[in-house]
């Protein structure tokens, strides 16, 4: 097909390749249609046979289950840890499993939280914590402090903030990904992971609370749920306005714009403008009394 292109213009060859993909597209979309014709079964298969690695990657969500605690993990020092000692107790966490030689997904992800943190308006440490666990056994302490280091570099945060970087056995990770319903394989042929994108957020009580999708994380989205997750523990009075005007949308996986939320905050200050011209009133009434 190449040397027939030839002696077009660019521009027409590609245009020519587009409308031929475009016809392709429409012909094999029609083909499955109602009353046109019978669908080979090269395309049935195709499309029913997944390839090895996306077999059986998806996430099964457990809101309000708790976590193994006692799961044994290796710190990026080399320490051994259980998931108890590093989720913390007061605030919530952000937890992600990974792998460090993950060729591009992983790598989108912890991107994209970052790229989220450094917009969220909260502190990390003083409001939330995060936790990091590579889900390939064959990773290191070594790779779990590189990791560390240049994600934290890359927010101006110091060495010493609480996001951990944990390794562990199969088992051990197995324990973790199945509490919280991630699910993942590993392809031999090309001795990768398949694994879905997905950030949990867990409570202090070290319960899942919410699941974040994709590898760009609205920073509002991920503020209301690190928010919701903390409870009773809503560090402003602006910040439990917001929870009050935002409800998370189980179908669409995020937050919006709550009707209710926001006709009781206009309730609320209907009523405190009430309230204080009534008092000015009758301060005022007071004093002409008084002058009497």
């Amino acid at each position: 097909m190449k040397p027939a292109l030839s002696h077009f213009h660019p521009r027409a060859a590609r245009l020519g390749l587009l409308t031929a993909a475009l016809v392709l597209g429409t012909a094999l979309s029609a083909s499955a249609m109602p009353g046109a014709g019978k669908t080979p079964r090269a395309i049935i298969e195709a499309q029913r046979d997944l390839p090895p690695p996306v077999k059986g990657v998806d996430v099964e969500e457990h809101l309000g289950d708790p976590l193994p605690l006692d799961a044994r993990f290796t710190n990026e020092d080399g320490r051994e840890v259980k998931l108890g000692e590093v989720l913390s107790k007061t605030k919530p966490t952000l937890l992600t499993l990974v792998y460090y030689n993950c060729p591009m997904l992983c790598n989108l992800v912890l991107n994209g939280q970052v790229k989220a943190m450094q917009e969220l308006g909260l502190e990390l440490g003083e409001d939330y914590e995060a936790v990091t666990v590579s889900i390939d056994p064959e990773d290191t302490p070594a790779e779990s402090l590189n990791r560390r280091r240049r994600h934290l570099q890359s927010m101006g945060k110091p060495e010493r903030a609480p996001w951990h970087f944990l390794i562990g056995t199969d088992a051990e990770v197995h324990r973790l990904a199945d509490a919280v319903g991630f699910k993942y394989t590993y392809d031999t042929g090309t001795k990768q992971y398949g694994h879905p994108a997905v950030v949990q957020v867990i409570t202090p009580e070290g319960s899942i609370s919410r699941y974040l999708y994709g590898v760009t994380f609205p920073p509002k989205d991920m503020k209301l749920a690190l928010l919701e997750a903390a409870g009773g523990r809503v560090g402003t009075s602006f910040d439990r306005v917001v929870m009050s005007c935002f409800k998370y949308d189980t179908a669409s996986k995020r937050y919006g714009f709550y009707i209710f939320g926001f006709i009781r905050l206009g309730g609320t200050l209907v009523f405190c403008a009430l309230a204080t011209m009534l008092i000015y009133f009758w301060r005022r009434e007071l004093k002409k009394g008084a002058a009497a």
